[in-house]
Order: structure tokens, then sequence, then C-alpha cells
């Protein structure tokens, strides 16, 4: 309480009634480095999305369907919270009449619309971040240098991507397009660095013009000789020099994405030009991936399933006689990943849940919320990695033998919901949110549903969450050849357990249609299976789907392995 006391002490000097606290940093990445992460710093929650109100007499958390749960156990003590888009800032605020404070480096116009536009609030802009002002200690990050993909890694020359997007800058008759996500300046100039702890991403700022002259913004300090020769006819100015550049422009039309640029920057950039606020085009362009990076995302899942089918069978033999806790297993994981050389790090924090944890959606394992896995729970683990080349991300939930009838059956359910989405008929115009009508209805008919998003796009050896493409119930972009998505039903029940089923899959096309294809290969748990509730194509579906993960993993497995993987993949 002591922090969030002397933050308000800085309420009169600014005239505040209250102050807004993201979770994200200047380049709205997913993952805040921990350095940076000023809602955690403030308010203890840990998760990937939220934001803090910060009021004279009251304190507010917002997350969204995944994680009130946790913020309650992190942050409840100090912070009523508020699940979105239940209830937004205008419901707490009704009718008052508050000047909040925020930081404009820290947020987009459009978020703070969303959530404001129907108070009676002020909202004042605040240049010196006032969290800064209380936190003195700021932990050390690595300077990783950013480098060059190698060819056999993309698909297509940086040249040819910006070919591709200057087409697109004609067409809506724009002079400039400022680029304000990390990912899609990794993506459209074939870089990467590891400015993030989950995502090997390079945080920059970049300005493509109609005319194909480029200025990359980023920490001189992490390039070298090589990077900046390889990218020859791009223009590479330290990022602390960005403000004055923006500042000069004048009299052009520009393009921003206004859910990554934030108000400090759509400010120097409109101030004397005009504005065109668009979906950044390299979302879509980034979302299809080559024939190239399909190949190295297929060998990365060979790669993950080897590792993950590895640690299930190692948790099914070891979990009584071995004391194994969430954290020890999520250890345990994550030394298999690495005997692969091609594994670089994780694409996101494990989540590693037994019996009741599995139901806190973005669990997090801590010193004192760490369990041991027990006879009778139900184990959930989601998890993924960054290869050389692809990223992955999978969910498994395994039965300590459990003998429970009732989970069967939701388990059940759940994978009928997996199977839905897996053989989903797809045609020119399918979107997200059809799909995500089919992923629930098994559970639906028995009144069960769960708080998230069915699916969520997956980046090329790039963000593992990433648009525009989803499985969830607002979401209306069309599915293209080429494009993963995640397959990822489940059901959690407070306190007692969580259930997930998730695979990523590809969209193909063949002369017949477009269909999805799976990309992961680990076994699914049949002993948490209720085959009475399966229909003949589903039980179909889950022996093909197991012939081929046996398929390709079993060279990769040594005699006793490989007897488990064949009882694994075994027909049901």
């Amino acid at each position: 309480m002591e922090k969030i006391n002397k933050l308000k002490v800085y309420f009169s000097k600014y005239n505040l009634d209250g102050y807004l606290i993201p979770r994200n940093d200047e380049f709205f990445g997913e993952y805040t480095p921990e350095n940076k992460n000023k809602l955690k710093f403030i308010s203890n929650f840990s998760g990937s999305f939220g934001f803090a109100l910060i009021l004279k007499k009251k304190n507010y958390l917002f997350v969204d369907g995944r994680y009130p749960l946790q913020a309650k156990i992190q942050s409840g003590k100090r912070f009523k919270i508020i699940t979105l888009p239940d209830k937004l800032p205008f419901n707490i605020l009704k009718e008052k009449k508050l000047s909040i404070g925020y930081d404009p480096r820290l947020h987009t116009k459009k978020m703070l619309n969303n959530f404001f536009k129907k108070t009676k609030c002020k909202l004042i802009s605040v240049d010196h971040n006032l969290i800064d002002s209380l936190w003195k200690k700021k932990l050390k990050i690595k300077s990783s240098k950013y480098y060059v993909m190698p060819k056999k890694a993309v698909g297509l020359s940086y040249q040819s991507k910006i070919n591709k997007l200057v087409k697109i800058l004609r067409k809506k008759k724009v002079d400039l397009h400022f680029v304000s996500s990390s990912e899609n300046i990794a993506w459209l100039l074939n870089i990467r660095g590891q400015d993030s702890e989950y995502t090997p991403i390079p945080n920059a700022y970049l300005l493509v013009s109609k005319n194909k002259s480029i200025y990359l913004f980023c920490d001189l300090n992490k390039t070298d000789k090589i990077f900046k020769r390889s990218l020859k006819g791009v223009n590479i100015i330290d990022l602390k020099f960005i403000d004055i550049f923006l500042k000069n422009i004048s009299n052009k039309r520009i393009l921003i994405d206004s859910s990554t640029c934030s108000i400090h920057f759509e400010n120097k950039l409109s101030f004397n030009n005009k504005i065109t606020e668009y979906l950044d085009p390299i979302n879509l362009l980034k979302s299809i991936k080559s024939k190239m990076e399909i190949k190295n995302t297929i060998k990365s899942h060979i790669y993950d399933g080897v590792a993950l089918t590895k640690f299930l069978f190692w948790i099914k033999k070891n979990f009584k006689k071995n004391s194994v806790s969430e954290i020890s297993a999520e250890e345990k994981l994550l030394q298999f990943r690495k005997k692969n050389k091609s594994f670089k790090f994780l694409s996101f924090p494990t989540i590693s849940g037994s019996g009741p944890n599995g139901a806190i959606i973005h669990y997090k394992a801590t010193k004192k919320s760490n369990r041991k896995l027990k006879s009778g729970d139900i184990y959930l683990i989601d998890s993924g990695g960054q290869y050389n080349y692809g990223t992955t991300d999978v969910t498994r939930t395994i039965s300590l033998e459990n003998n429970s009838k009732r989970i069967k059956n939701i388990f059940t359910r759940v994978l009928k919901g997996h199977i839905a989405v897996a053989n989903f008929k797809l045609k020119k115009n399918t979107n997200g949110s059809e799909i995500d009508i089919a992923a629930r209805k098994s559970l639906k008919e028995i009144n069960l549903d769960y708080a998230h998003g069915t699916g969520h796009g997956v980046g090329y050896f790039l963000n593992v969450h990433e648009g525009p493409h989803a499985i969830s119930k607002n979401n209306k972009i069309n599915f293209q050849d080429g494009v993963i998505v995640s397959n990822e039903p489940g059901y959690y029940e407070k306190n007692k357990f969580g259930i997930r089923i998730e695979n990523l899959i590809i969209v193909r096309k063949k002369k017949l249609g477009i269909f999805f294809k799976n990309l992961t290969l680990v076994p699914i748990d049949k002993s948490l299976i209720n085959k009475k509730l399966l229909k003949k194509d589903e039980i179909k579906w889950l022996n093909d789907y197991h012939r081929n993960v046996l398929r390709n993993l079993k060279v990769h497995m040594n005699k006793a392995e490989l007897i488990d993987l064949k009882q694994a993949c075994s027909k049901i």
C-alpha cells in the first residue's frame, strides 16, 4: 500500500484525481520486460494484460476473462478487480467529473476512447511517468544484438516485402506509413532481436514512404556492421532522435495503426500532417506464411512434439515416486526442450497447473502457489518454444490416475469442440466467429462454457499471440491459405480443476477447397475420454491424429518411450 500512497502524493502536484497505469511499455508488445512492467510494480499483478486506475480513495484493476482469479490472488487486497468487457471504466466512473492523468507514450487514443468516451472525466497527459518517480530500483536487462535472418529461414527478401507494402500504401493514397509494431518491423525487414523475453523482436519504429525511402529507429548499440550492411537502402537512426525527426515531417498523408501508435507519436505526426488510421497492412501480409516458413514451422513442431511427449511419459511414471511439483515439472519440460539444438527459448511463460491451480486460465506457479502433483488430480501444461525457425504453443491436460466420470465427460466435450474446429469446413469467407460457435457447442449442451477465445493467430519465429486472425466471438477476418491459429477450447471450475486441449493448425488450400491441417504432434490423453460421447467421425479423427503423431515421432524415441508412444497412439 506504501507505493500506492506515494503515487497519490503526486496527484496534488499535477492537479489529478486519478492515474492510469497500463501493463504495456512504449512498444506495446505482449511481454513487457520486468524493468518496465509498471503495472506489476504498483499492483503485484503479473498477467499479460490489464491496467490499473488509481483514484484518491479507491483502486481498480481491470483484467480480461483469463485473469480474474489470478488478479484476486495477487492484487485483491489493494484493488477492486474488474473483468473486461463485462464492465469498463465508464461503468465505474459514471457521472463523476474527475481529472485522470496518463502517460501519452503508453496509451493510444483508441484505448482511451474505448474506456472513457462515455464519462465526464477529463484525461490529462502527463509527460513524466509518475511510476518512474517512485521506482528507483531498475533491473538490468541483457543487451543482445539485432541480426538479419538467413535466407534459409525466410520466404521473401525484405525488398520484395517492402514492394508489397508500398503497393498498398499507394492504393490507400498515403505518403508515409509509420510502423509502430516491433513484430511487424521484424517481419518486414527479416530482422530479429531479443528485446522481449519470449519473442525474438527488436524494439524499434519504422517509417516507409510510397517512394521506398525507409527509416529504422532503434538502439544503435544493438546493431553492428553486418546488420547495417545487410539492410541496403535502409536508413538506420538512433532511437533518441525520433521525436526531432517526426517533428520535421510536414504536408504528408501518414498511415498509422491506432492500436499500437501511442498518443505521443500520433500528436507528433498530426501536427503538420494529415493522419489516416488503419489496421497496419503488415498484419495481414505476415499472417500468410510462405512455403519456406511453413516447411520450417512443421520441423519445429516435430522438435517440440518430441520434447513434450517425452515429458508427458516421464510425468506419468514419476509424479508419485519422485515428488514432482508444478515448478519442478515446468523445469523438467524445459530440459527436454533444451536437448534440441534448434530450441532458442520459451514462446511464453509456461502454465503448469495441477488440481485447483489448473482452473486459473493463465496460471504461473510461484513458490507460494506451487503444488505437488497428486494422485487423483488432473494436470494442465500449456507451453511453447521459439525454435530456429518456428514458434510453437500446445496444451495438454493429463490424468494423474483421476477416475472422476464427470471430469472425463467434460474432457470429452472439450475434445469434441477441439475436433469440431479441426474438422470445420472452411469456405472463402469463413471467419473466426463462426468456428468459435462450433467449438463451444458440446459444452453448451450441458450449460458449460469458457471465458477465453478458442484460438489466436501465431507468428513465424515471432509472437505466439498474433493478429489479425483469431477464433473468437467477435473476429470477422476471413481465413486464407497459410494462416496459423491455435485450436484451444477448455473448461475451468474454480478451486477444482482446469481442462484445455490445444493444437496449432494451419489453413491449407487444395483443389477441393481449404481446410485446417494440424501442426502439433503430441498424444491426447485417452484415459480421460468417454468414448460413448464421441461420434464415429470424431473417433476416426482421433485415431488418424494419433497415427500421424506416431509416424512423425517414433524415430526420436528410445525403446521404452516407443512402447509408451505406441500405447498412447493406439486406436480407441
